[in-house]
């Protein structure tokens, strides 16, 4: 009986050290446990109840994964490639799964460890570590997406208070978060806010019909006359640094979870090669089948050396922005050809829900544009290149 398909023909696995490798494996636990039994059926579905967003919220929390690159207030203190290695497993199972725990750590309380007042730090990240309170994100707006510095949510003063007006939309956890952190125009520039989502004015509606990251929860932030008291603000940033500093955390974990969508489709098109018979002989032992399966091997084991590479010089010194846009440029395109190429090898099988190989291409669609498209990060890694900036 041939052995069991390995994907390892690097050694990867020797390049983490035991507790990179302990995160890698209880993360991997947990969501096929939490996960995998049911992703395909979320999928389908196309509406994850709030009661099952809210256990994994809570288990994740037990695991220590919400939150877990940031410092004190509950949170685990892990480094950066602990970090990756856990949003490698998470978006193995399923993209939208990655999302919620990259908003929830990566953008909401990143935005609230790095910038936001004691009061606030001390009041939302312990519960926000625990899954016992949600967050999202709000910077996208209906009409401003890749240009943020356009955004029309306006923060006015009104004696010692905020008023806010304005909505944000495709926001991941909205319809679920008890606290949105919502970037505005102010008369001293863009400032971010903290709004419990039960403050009057704020509502969350969801989107329906989604075709792509079906298991997550994805809404919109309207805010109509929210009343904020003066210490709502984020107190820490003025100006698009915020914001943009917050996606530069969240796509440094989409350039690790992107292979992990991509190895789920190797390793699934690996092995049905291997058992899949044509003229009496199983598909991998045909030179084209071998040829692809070569191919995605290559630009998934390049995706994974990259990414280990940017977590390695982001523990010992910090990403350049430019840095972050080269991995998930990469890595996303990277991780979406192999999907591709993997649902030939399956032909017909390959659509099917049975396997999850076109869920992570559609999902991979929307992780492609979303927290900077293709062509702004492309852009962005031109300016670096020639000094010369052709987007304002």
């Amino acid at each position: 009986m041939p052995a069991a398909p390995s994907l390892d023909l690097l050694d990867l696995d020797s390049l983490l050290d035991d507790d990179e490798r302990a995160v890698r494996d209880s993360v991997r636990a947990a969501c096929a446990e939490l996960v995998l039994p049911h992703v395909a059926g979320w999928y389908e579905a196309g509406d994850l109840a709030p009661e099952q967003v809210r256990e994994l919220a809570l288990e994740f929390g037990r695991l220590g994964v919400l939150g877990m690159h940031l410092e004190g207030y509950g949170c685990a203190g892990m480094s950066a490639v602990d970090y990756g290695v856990a949003c490698t497993e998470l978006e193995a199972a399923d993209s939208g799964i990655r999302s919620l725990v990259s908003v929830q750590g990566s953008l909401a309380m990143h935005a609230i460890h790095a910038y936001g007042s004691e009061d606030q730090k001390q009041s939302w990240l312990p519960p926000m570590a625990r899954g016992e309170a949600i967050g999202c994100f709000g910077l996208t707006e209906p009409d401003h997406g890749s240009d943020p510095g356009s955004m029309t949510t306006r923060a006015r003063r009104d004696g010692t208070d905020w008023v806010l007006d304005g909505a944000k939309t495709w926001i991941t956890n909205a319809p679920l978060a008890e606290v949105a952190v919502v970037w505005a125009r102010t008369d001293d520039g863009i400032r971010g806010f903290v709004v419990p989502t039960s403050t009057p004015g704020v509502s969350t509606p969801t989107i329906h019909r989604k075709m792509s990251l079906r298991a997550s929860v994805t809404g919109e932030i309207v805010l109509e006359r929210v009343r904020l008291p003066q210490d709502a603000v984020l107190p820490g940033v003025r100006g698009l640094k915020g914001p943009l500093s917050c996606l530069s955390e969240a796509r440094y974990g989409i350039v690790w979870g992107a292979m992990g969508a991509a190895r789920s489709a190797l390793l699934t098109a690996l092995e049905y090669a291997g058992t899949r018979e044509q003229f009496d002989r199983p598909i991998s032992a045909f030179q084209l089948t071998q040829a692809k399966l070569a191919q995605m091997h290559q630009s998934w084991a390049t995706g994974m050396l990259l990414a280990l590479h940017l977590g390695r010089l982001k523990d010992r010194a910090g990403l350049r922005p430019e840095q972050v846009s080269v991995g998930k440029l990469n890595n996303v395109g990277a991780a979406l050809e192999i999907c591709r190429t993997a649902r030939t090898i399956l032909g017909a099988n390959g659509i099917s829900g049975d396997y999850p190989i076109m869920r992570h291409a559609a999902n991979l669609e929307s992780v492609l544009t979303y927290e900077g498209t293709a062509e702004m990060h492309t852009l962005v890694v031109g300016q670096a290149l020639t000094g010369e900036q052709t987007y304002r």
